[in-house]
């Protein structure tokens, strides 16, 4: 079988590095073809020339985009590219800094044949972040439930079969949240556990404003279900408080204003002549083996 691992990227070339290092090495005795696409998001860190020899990667190329357009976008590009210039069978997208362990992959390509063709997705059983950040993305899944009813554990790093990557590509979705839109386009999943890794080098890059941009962006995918219970909460909250109303009591109906809010604009970010388009950012293409 063929496998393209789907890598976005912008500036972070020293981990990208390592990171192909690492995946070079831990396929040294998978017997698929492996692929490796990096979607360089119009990086303003020039990439340092390196001569490298990957003896199980069989190919890797880098689409150089021409304008910035964010981690999700370039995922989307990814998928795009890949499913409309390439042969292949599964697609697995990663993050290039380390957080998602190459040395899951093999599990990956190893449950291909329990899942019955189904998306295969890595649950977060482990995070590598502090104490702060873990609570706060713990609250990210419990709100997520609440109005979605949707529990979603994982991130980008799963596996994709080709049927699964056609519907992405055709959702508006995907060009907003990958894992919103394949939890909205895929009801049954296959699930193994995958721990978040430590960043080869520098700080996360997930600050607690792009979790919430991430939370809600997710959330967003699934809006006309966040509005229904959001109406209910309100009807019954109201109810509750109307003897005891103040500022105080009202503080939780301004906050869920606010998120509804932000997840309405969140969600024209779906635009799916912009994604039609995606390809057309690509400035060139780089074949580096």
């Amino acid at each position: 079988m063929k496998f393209k691992i789907l890598i976005p990227a912008y500036n972070d070339w020293q981990s990208v590095s390592e990171l192909l290092d690492n995946i070079d090495h831990n396929l040294s005795d998978v017997d698929h073809e492996i692929s490796v696409i990096i979607v360089n998001d119009a990086s303003n860190h020039d990439r340092k020339e390196e001569d490298k020899t990957f003896e199980n990667i069989h190919s890797i190329k880098i689409l150089n985009m021409r304008i910035n357009q964010g981690h999700a976008r370039c995922i989307a590009t990814g998928l795009k590219y890949i499913y409309e210039k390439e042969e292949f069978d599964y697609i697995i997208p990663m993050d290039g800094d380390g957080e998602d362990r190459p040395e899951e992959i093999k599990e990956f390509i190893n449950q291909i044949h329990n899942s019955n063709g189904k998306p295969i997705v890595g649950r977060r059983i482990k995070r590598s972040e502090g104490l702060f950040f873990k609570i706060c993305y713990e609250f990210h899944k419990l709100i997520t439930l609440t109005f979605t009813g949707k529990s979603i554990k994982f991130g980008n790093y799963t596996c994709l079969p080709k049927t699964t990557v056609e519907k992405m590509i055709n959702e508006k979705a995907t060009w907003n949240s990958f894992s919103g839109s394949l939890s909205k386009l895929e009801k049954d999943l296959f699930e193994i556990p995958s721990i978040r890794g430590d960043r080869y080098f520098g700080p996360s890059k997930m600050s607690f404003l792009n979790l919430i941009t991430h939370s809600f962006s997710m959330i967003s995918v699934f809006r006309k279900t966040v509005l229904f219970r959001s109406a209910l909460f309100i009807i019954v909250y109201i109810y509750m408080i109307k003897s005891n109303a103040s500022v105080l009591t009202a503080l939780p109906l301004i906050l869920l204003l606010i998120m509804i809010y932000s997840i309405s604009n969140l969600a024209l970010r779906e635009n799916m002549d912009e994604f039609d388009k995606a390809l057309s950012n690509i400035k060139n293409i780089e074949e580096i083996k």
